[in-house]
């Protein structure tokens, strides 16, 4: 069989077509939950007052597991690449702390040549991009970056919690 037998065999074969998807029958697809839309509007306040409050933090962004940004108050930052990269920074310090036997993963923390960036998961599939300025010092950064994360969950119930994880039943 030659090229040109070939090329004019696969043109006669019809391409393949999208089918509608299925109407919703209401039946729970495996585990997942509807949630209640993410105040986005509170969040970034709650992000404002904790930038606030926390000194030598740049900019704070939060952001899905699944790399979405939901928030963010960050100047020159492109936050949705920051929103997925998070992710796949969380994800990766998970399989790192795992293989090193060290426990589970609590953040994953970046130093650049003019600052820090630290993901911490904050809860349920939250996480927080928190920015450091230029002249902190890493230990100074680990410090504002832990208390930018506690007063973020202290916030997390006014936000409305919508991304919260369930408590677990005994």
């Amino acid at each position: 069989m030659t090229s040109a037998d070939t090329h004019s065999q696969s043109s006669r074969m019809p391409l393949p077509v999208r089918t509608p998807a299925p109407e919703n029958t209401g039946a729970p697809l495996g585990r997942a939950m509807k949630r209640p839309p993410l105040d986005s509007g509170r969040m970034l306040e709650a992000l404002r007052t904790v930038q606030d409050q926390v000194d030598q933090v740049a900019g704070l962004l939060v952001a899905t597991h699944d790399g979405l940004v939901l928030a963010d108050d960050t100047d020159s930052v492109e936050a949705d690449s920051v929103a997925a990269m998070s992710a796949a920074a969380i994800g990766l310090a998970a399989q790192f702390t795992a293989q090193a036997r060290i426990g589970e993963s609590r953040s994953a923390m970046f130093e650049g040549s003019s600052g820090y960036v630290c993901v911490f998961p904050v809860e349920g599939s939250l996480l927080l991009v928190v920015f450091g300025q230029p002249e902190i010092t890493m230990g100074l950064f680990t410090l504002a970056a832990k208390q930018a994360l506690t007063l973020l969950r202290n916030q997390l119930p006014a936000v409305g919690g919508a991304y919260r994880t369930p408590p677990s039943p005994e």
